[in-house]
């Protein structure tokens, strides 16, 4: 499966989160893009945690602090959805990610296989419950 996305839509659900999990990462693509934060909070469910780097885990404000750093950049991400697999209310998305061009600090690529864990809520829409953009580096 590949699909990159940049756009969020204008029907009745753009920006919420996505009833089909393979559509999350996009989803959250076109929020990041949009330098939307409150669009990616959305995305999260209220307990998740973020991954920073593997054995360091962050979660609530300090998970917030660390998505709005990557959103403070104001470059945008590029998603591919490699895999998607669903078992229930739980799904493991496996996807490529480049954030690259010109930082506040000089020039900046960014790029790796994320490795998240999503959950369906109670009403059919999918969220991040673990986002671990380090992925599978080792």
């Amino acid at each position: 499966m590949t699909t990159t996305t940049t756009t969020t839509g204008t029907g009745p659900d753009a920006g919420l989160p996505p009833t089909d999990p393979a559509q999350l990462p996009l989803v959250f693509a076109a929020a990041f893009n949009a330098g939307d934060a409150r669009a990616v909070e959305r995305l999260f469910e209220p307990g998740a945690v973020f991954v920073n780097a593997p054995g360091e885990v962050v979660t609530g404000d300090e998970r917030r602090a660390a998505t709005g750093r990557f959103l403070a950049l104001g470059l945008p991400i590029r998603i591919e959805v490699r895999q998607c697999y669903v078992a229930g209310d739980l799904a493991l998305l496996i996807g490529d990610y480049l954030i690259e061009g010109e930082g506040p600090d000089g020039p900046l690529r960014d790029e790796g296989t994320a490795t998240d864990v999503a959950r369906r809520g109670a009403d059919g829409r999918w969220r991040y419950a673990i986002d671990n953009p380090p992925g599978t580096a080792r």
